[in-house]
């Protein structure tokens, strides 16, 4: 409908009480992604001390949100012990600093979490909080500076856990059909599930195999990769459905409020969180199996 000038009425471009696309949850999700993504991939482009602090940051974030959403106290005096055992060991890993000193630091944190943490179930998720974040802090910024692996390390953890992310949202919102662990997470669907796993491992192997024609030293086989990835999207998927049991478990929605459509940082990096694991797991192996 238009007036007298031709021109519409205000609220006439849209349905009333329909909000414009960008505010709508799907909106928001897919606008805060495309920029957080971009600003990972420059960060992991570029490599150094900018990547290792961006990652340095979203471990401590991890922390807070773990110990808001458990109620474990005393919030600040927790907080600073894990942010100086997680600055410490991501600095150290990048400088010449014994190994010794390092698993020292890590030991003397996990003990002064377990001992300050309260009420008493907080002197398991305080500890258990930081093991989680030192993984997420240390793994991609050790891939990225490993010289047999470089930049194709993170690339594949990303490309890995947004493909599962994203396919898996899409695809369950499509096809919908049985629900995956209703009890835990009554969204999530087998048809997500199956859509996020096919999608990871299309593009797990495509990284890998880009990684090789480029001459990465380490760069696995095709089939290799394709199966790590697949491995790697189960193990993402379950991730997330363990931080919506521990959500669920302690009556929270999401773990906080940092990123539009998201909620907060753990929301983003719980199935992050599994990946680097195994990724964690892979490049020690690889060490000890004497590569160079």
């Amino acid at each position: 409908m238009t007036g007298s000038d031709g021109t519409k009425p205000p609220g006439a471009e849209r349905p009333a009480g329909r909000p414009a696309w960008p505010a709508t949850e799907l909106g928001a999700r897919t606008v805060s992604g495309i920029v957080l993504g971009l600003l990972v991939l420059g960060a992991t482009l570029n490599g150094g001390w900018i990547f290792a602090v961006i990652w340095f940051l979203a471990g401590l974030a991890v922390v807070g949100e773990w110990l808001a959403i458990t109620r474990t106290a005393p919030h600040r005096p927790l907080l600073a012990i894990a942010g100086l055992v997680l600055a410490g060991v991501v600095a150290g890993a990048r400088l010449p600093v014994a190994q010794s000193w390092l698993i020292g630091t890590v030991v003397l944190g996990l003990a002064a979490l377990t001992l300050l943490a309260r009420p008493a179930p907080g002197r398991i998720w305080a500890p258990l909080s930081l093991a989680c974040a030192l993984v997420v802090a240390l793994v991609p910024v050790l891939l990225r500076d490993d010289p047999r692996i470089g930049l194709a390390g993170p690339l594949w953890l990303f490309g890995v856990v947004w493909t599962t992310d994203i396919a898996a949202y899409f695809t369950g919102r499509s096809l919908g059909g049985p629900k995956l662990w209703p009890a835990v997470s009554p969204k999530k669907t087998w048809s997500g599930f199956c859509g996020g796993l096919i999608g990871a491992t299309i593009v797990g192997g495509a990284v890998a195999a880009g990684a090789r024609h480029l001459g990465a030293t380490e760069a696995l086989s095709l089939p290799l990769a394709c199966a790590l990835s697949a491995i790697a999207s189960v193990m993402s998927q379950g991730g997330d459905l363990a931080e919506s049991a521990l959500k669920r478990a302690y009556g929270a929605k999401d773990s906080g409020r940092l990123i539009p459509g998201h909620g907060g940082v753990m929301d983003r990096l719980d199935g992050f969180f599994a990946v680097a694991l195994l990724a964690g797991l892979l490049l020690v192996g690889l060490t000890f199996t004497g590569h160079p």
